[in-house]
């Protein structure tokens, strides 16, 4: 029986559930993208215990999070290979198990090296997840509804970070770094349960898994994966004495990435011939053997996309590098102990959630890339006034300022991708989600690296030319907090041309 008839099919599930499918669907994807945005961010709170516990610098222990990141960016890019040939269910589960396991490991792991091999694989499992919920909404869900299911979807998303640091910060106190990991068990336990439900073996849409789809663009993945390790190899050894080994490094990385769009087109080309192999079935003939593009350059045609592209990854940069920056601040920079950051973020996490909610029902009054534009203008606002604080003076501006560029994230994360990929063509979806996803947590990737290169250095030369070593912090941290300001701010260069470009799609 195939995938399109049986009776976990998408066609079985709506004639069970009726017009509530696509909801409880989007519950269960949801669910899953919080235990992966959960991996993502709520280790940022265990980093200094961490680093105290295995006796690391501060450029070593920030692979936790950078190589959960590398891991995240590549296998995005394998989200619509891995639909098209193994259907959305199975595909599902196993990142969800992927996840369970890595909590599981990390939690009980007593070396370094198995930390981070446990995180790789949360980000692997985190990567295939990302795109999937927004393929969902643009292809099961008509126009009038995908502004309100992207803001239920996205407030949904955001209480896990919002909650887990909180959550987070006290068992960080109580019981140490491993009781993070074990936190994304039971939402990925829940999530499987979920899925079994009503996450069908075929795709929303249509479009059904497929065995004889396009392989895997196998020389794609190891060019993105080579480069991507290579250019937050160089940002790291940019911070050592000799930067002989940083330029090589980045030198190959860009000719990576190069060689990398090269090979991309020419699996485009349509007068390019397919291989002959076996059938692998006594008496069949050879079957053409098809390899499509790991990354469908097509998408970049589309100037709203190619605009939202390029905000993603400056918004990537200044999203996950602030996510990082953030709790080490409060820590190093304030003296705050983890359980009281936790729990003076949660009122600024709800926030974010509700924000999230309205602007998904409001997202239809005008063009998504102008609430883009004053989510980012918000979000560059809050870095650019962070030297303002200062403890003597108490903490009431800090909290203002977390709630503020809190409010601008509200404003972006449930209208960019709406603003990027509505009006592509159905069979572009997937690519465009994997593309778009793939950029932005490039930019994140390189973004956490960045803030821990510029933070590092400003602390040095503070720790060379001041005797005191708070002041000198103080300084270093709210330095690096306004070169994400200027971050922030380019990307509204970007978001202003979509925004010409939604409005004319939007007249059609």
């Amino acid at each position: 029986m195939s995938l399109a008839q049986g009776p976990h099919s998408l066609k079985a599930l709506q004639a069970r559930y009726g017009e509530r499918h696509r909801w409880l669907l989007l519950l269960s994807v949801m669910l899953g993208s919080m235990a992966a945005v959960m991996s993502s961010t709520i280790m940022n709170v265990a980093i200094p215990d961490m680093s105290a516990h295995f006796t690391l610098g501060q450029s070593r222990v920030q692979w936790v999070t950078s190589g959960f990141m590398v891991a995240m960016t590549v296998s995005m890019l394998t989200t619509p290979w891995l639909l098209s040939r193994y259907g959305y269910r199975r595909v599902y589960e196993v990142c969800m198990w992927l996840l369970l396991g890595g909590g599981v490991v990390g939690g009980f792991a007593n070396d370094f090296p198995l930390v981070l091999a446990a995180r790789v694989a949360e980000g692997l499992a985190a990567g295939v997840v990302q795109p999937i919920p927004a393929i969902i909404i643009l292809r099961a869900f008509a126009s009038e509804e995908q502004g309100r299911a992207s803001g239920l979807f996205g407030m949904g998303v955001v209480l896990a970070p919002a909650i887990g640091p909180s959550i987070g910060g006290v068992l960080v106190d109580v019981f140490g770094w491993r009781s993070i990991f074990f936190m994304v068990v039971p939402l990925a336990m829940l999530a499987l349960w979920l899925s079994r439900r009503y996450v069908p073996t075929s795709a929303p849409g249509g479009v059904q898994a497929d065995a004889d789809s396009p392989g895997l663009d196998w020389v794609g993945l190891a060019l993105a994966s080579a480069s991507t390790l290579m250019l937050l190899n160089g940002l790291v050894q940019l911070r050592s004495d000799d930067n002989t080994v940083a330029v090589t490094l980045l030198a190959l990385a860009g000719m990576g990435m190069a060689v990398f769009v090269a090979w991309q087109r020419h699996l485009l080309k349509p007068g390019r011939r397919p291989r002959r192999v076996a059938s692998g079935r006594q008496g069949q003939p050879l079957r053409q053997a098809r390899r499509g593009p790991l990354m469908n350059l097509q998408v970049f045609g589309h100037r709203h996309f190619a605009m939202g592209a390029l905000v993603s990854f400056t918004y990537g940069i200044a999203l996950f590098g602030s996510t990082y920056l953030l709790p080490v601040y409060m820590q190093m920079g304030l003296g705050l102990s983890p359980s009281y950051i936790g729990a003076a973020l949660l009122p600024a996490g709800i926030l974010l959630a509700v924000t999230i909610a309205s602007v998904g029902r409001l997202s239809h009054r005008m063009p998504p890339a102008h609430w883009v534009s004053w989510g980012l203008a918000l979000l560059a606002l809050s870095f650019a006034l962070m030297p303002l604080v200062h403890p003597a003076a108490g903490l009431a501006l800090l909290w203002i300022l977390v709630i503020l560029g809190r409010i601008g994230l509200g404003f972006i994360l449930p209208s960019l991708n709406l603003g990027a990929l509505r009006g592509l063509p159905k069979d572009l979806i997937p690519q465009a989600s994997s593309v778009i996803g793939f950029v932005r947590m490039l930019g994140g990737a390189a973004g956490v690296s960045i803030c821990a290169i510029v933070l590092e250095w400003r602390l040095a030369v503070y720790a060379l030319a001041s005797s005191s070593q708070g002041s000198a912090d103080l300084r270093a941290f709210n330095e690096t907090f306004v070169f994400l300001a200027n971050v922030t701010a380019l990307a509204l260069l970007a978001a202003r041309k979509m925004t010409g470009s939604n409005v004319a799609n939007a007249k059609d």
